[in-house]
């Protein structure tokens, strides 16, 4: 089944050039097309896309407080903010605001494809090129186990705690319990932030989190 796509963005130019990209594959439909924040909220609503690509900036909502509205009201669209702007600030808000994935303007088609799959599939997408923002600080996280990092890269790829429990062989109990101490350990409140500090802290890595483990 196609992947179902709203595309936000107030640059005609480039809307136009990703539109016509995403029409041309086969496993994405595009359901509709908006030039302001306003209009891609009311467009979530009414139809319920899979994924939403949104212009961190645009006129009428900004990126950051579409997704923030998303996540308030419970919707299933995954966000991926789709932008020129890679400052650490636009990262960690977008991730905060429960955007799934932040992907650049010059994305390669190949990468574009990835990330739609993946939050998709409920997984998490950085950009390589935004991954390099996150800097580390004086912070030094309890270091999580090895058991505890397999957990954290699955369920970030998409997987929920049945199918890592399936994976490693362990409980679905178990895995809640790996889960729970992943938090602890990070001071993070839930996966998207867990992982936003174990890139962060070095943890993990982006090439782990990107590796096609099928």
């Amino acid at each position: 089944m196609a992947v179902k796509i709203l595309l936000a963005d107030d640059h005609p130019l480039t809307r136009a050039g990703i539109a016509e990209f995403l029409k041309r594959e086969k496993s994405f439909e595009l359901v509709a097309e908006a030039d302001d924040g306003k209009i891609a909220w009311e467009l979530i609503q009414s139809l319920k896309p899979d994924v939403a690509l949104l212009d961190i900036r645009m006129p009428e909502l900004d990126g950051v407080s579409v997704a923030l509205k998303v996540r308030n009201m419970g919707l299933s669209t995954a966000i991926i903010m789709l932008t020129s702007y890679d400052a650490q600030q636009y990262v960690i808000a977008s991730l905060r605001a429960g955007a799934k994935g932040f992907v650049l303007k010059t994305v390669s088609p190949k990468e574009l494809t990835n990330a739609i799959n993946t939050v998709a599939k409920g997984g998490l997408y950085l950009d390589p090129e935004v991954a390099s923002t996150i800097v580390e600080d004086d912070f030094a996280p309890e270091p999580l186990s090895a058991r505890e990092r397999e957990v954290l890269l699955l369920a970030a790829k998409g997987l929920s705690s049945k199918e890592v429990a399936k994976r490693l062989f362990i409980s679905e109990r178990t895995v809640q319990t790996h889960l729970a101490s992943i938090y602890d350990k990070l001071g993070s409140r839930n996966k998207t932030e867990a992982l936003l500090l174990a890139l962060k802290y070095g943890v993990v890595t982006l090439e782990e989190l990107l590796e096609d483990d099928d």
